[in-house]
């Protein structure tokens, strides 16, 4: 009975595969019509290439402005240099506040507080804790002490070096944040 079940599965096979190839025949006329008609058709034209750019040289002008080889003092100003050891310094030896681990960009000023003739400033750090700062402490990675508290911003003084040794006084503000 195996042996009549292989018989019947290879004469099964072999009718398959002459059914197959009866089906494919030599007629590929239908073929060479499509072909040709393809041919037939009008060619769209190809675009043209750019034009290459030419390349325009730039004219130093080396001798206007100021030499970019000589240290700069100041903020991109032509400040003049402080000297060594006069002028404003940092207290270095104070205990830093808290706030003077952030940077002043990643802080915001949310509202201001007042009793009487103390005022607060309501200021945001990155975490979204609103702390209490009056005028005289400090806030910044740039030694920045609050000098002024209004209803719409909080102005600092920060000392910046001059990398001569000096530091200069560069005033700024954290404005009140929108809503």
């Amino acid at each position: 009975m195996k042996q009549f079940g292989q018989q019947l599965g290879r004469i099964a096979v072999a009718l398959l595969v002459v059914l197959l190839l009866t089906a494919c025949s030599e007629n590929t006329s239908d073929l060479v019509r499509h072909i040709d008609a393809v041919k037939s058709r009008p060619v769209d034209p190809i675009d043209p290439i750019p034009p290459v750019k030419t390349y325009t040289p730039y004219a130093y002008e080396g001798l206007i402005g100021r030499d970019p080889f000589r240290q700069s003092f100041g903020e991109g100003s032509d400040d003049e240099r402080s000297s060594r050891g006069t002028g404003p310094q940092p207290d270095f030896i104070r205990a830093k506040q808290y706030l003077e681990r952030y940077e002043l960009d990643t802080l915001s000023m949310v509202g201001t507080l007042s009793k009487g003739d103390s005022s607060w400033s309501l200021i945001s750090d990155p975490q979204a804790v609103v702390h209490r700062v009056p005028a005289g402490n400090y806030l910044g990675k740039n030694h920045g002490k609050v000098v002024s508290i209004s209803d719409t911003e909080t102005g600092l003084n920060e000392l910046i070096s001059d990398g001569a040794g000096g530091w200069l006084v560069r005033p700024t503000t954290i404005a009140l944040k929108e809503r």
